[in-house]
């Protein structure tokens, strides 16, 4: 029997080995910033945003490219984009001032639809669910979560009424603007620093609740980077950005109520994670290269050394991009 058992999953493992590797249509884009945010709605519609202000639009696959500063706010880090069509984007930046803008132009101008006035504001991510409803979440302040609300698209936010308790430490991580979900039902954000927690709160009860998270823990460098929901479950990766190979409870799967550990990781830290429903293919990214899994998470396998900050599925399901330093763009062809 236990012959069998082997033979059976050395037979799953070589299918998964053996299955189709998916490669990165290297992109060169106009411009050298860092772009962390990312938002992709087609194959050929994909925005990006970063540092000294930058912004970038593409409408043919990456062919050519349509960029800018956003306001003239050439010393602002705008690391979370989230982009409805070719033309509308909401743009939120991370470190000082905590500003949201938006563009219903295509990017030609840019209006400041919030500002934050606490001195310790910082944002570390947006997500939507349909075209109307939006999130954006910020560092805790004064002990507490910063969750702020669209209802109209992102062109007003108001603090969500119900904020969760932070421990001590406790923080978010704007590396690619991906710790934060918004669902049909309610939110999912996952932390890191002292402590790594996922929290959900549900909007018809308007309560939260945490769970922590076996991922690497402790230090304001370590714990959850980007999170994604995949046929296996919700899947956490991220590390410690200070330590680039290192592969120390840097992902996770969450599902049920109880957590795995991938029988194969990635290799190293990783900042992105983005699941191809389509496809099965869940993709991870970070400084020191990529990883994909077609099992939810369970298994993965590297298949490029190229850097990359943050990776995304587009709005039409039908690619994945990715952005990176020095205005490094990625194409996937599964």
């Amino acid at each position: 029997m236990r012959r069998l058992a082997l033979l059976v999953l050395g037979f799953v493992w070589t299918s998964f080995a053996h299955a189709q590797t998916p490669q990165w249509n290297e992109i060169t884009t106009p411009v050298k910033a860092s772009l962390r945010g990312l938002s992709p709605v087609s194959a050929r519609v994909c925005w990006a945003s970063g540092s000294a202000g930058t912004w970038l639009k593409t409408t043919d696959g990456g062919l050519t490219w349509t960029h800018g500063v956003i306001a003239g706010l050439d010393t602002v880090d705008f690391r979370s984009i989230h982009a409805f069509d070719e033309n509308i984007a909401v743009a939120a930046s991370a470190g000082q001032p905590a500003v949201i803008f938006r563009t219903s132009d295509g990017g030609a101008s840019w209006q400041q639809v919030h500002q934050e006035a606490a001195a310790a504001a910082f944002f570390d991510g947006i997500s939507f669910f349909g075209k109307k409803h939006g999130f954006v979440i910020g560092d805790p302040v004064d002990g507490r979560w910063m969750i702020l609300e669209s209802r109209d698209g992102g062109l007003s936010w108001n603090s969500l009424p119900t904020l969760p308790d932070a421990e001590s430490g406790e923080a978010a991580f704007a590396a690619s603007a991906s710790s934060l979900i918004a669902t049909k039902t309610g939110l999912i954000f996952g932390t890191g620093g002292s402590v790594s927690n996922l929290h959900f709160y549900q909007f018809g009860s308007q309560t939260w609740t945490k769970v922590k998270t076996p991922m690497l823990q402790g230090e304001s460098s370590q714990g959850i980077f980007a999170i994604t929901q995949t046929m296996a479950g919700l899947v956490a990766v991220g590390g410690d950005y200070t330590k680039l190979e290192d592969r120390d409870r840097h992902a996770s799967i969450f599902e049920a109520g109880t957590f795995d550990i991938p029988t194969t990781a990635p290799l190293g830290y990783r900042s992105g994670v983005a699941y191809w429903k389509k496809e099965k293919l869940t993709v991870a990214v970070g400084p020191s290269g990529s990883d994909f899994s077609k099992d939810g998470g369970k298994h993965w396998l590297n298949f490029s050394s190229t850097g990359y900050h943050a990776v995304k599925i587009s709005g039409k399901q039908d690619a994945i991009w990715a952005s990176g330093s020095g205005g490094r763009i990625g194409l996937l062809v599964p």
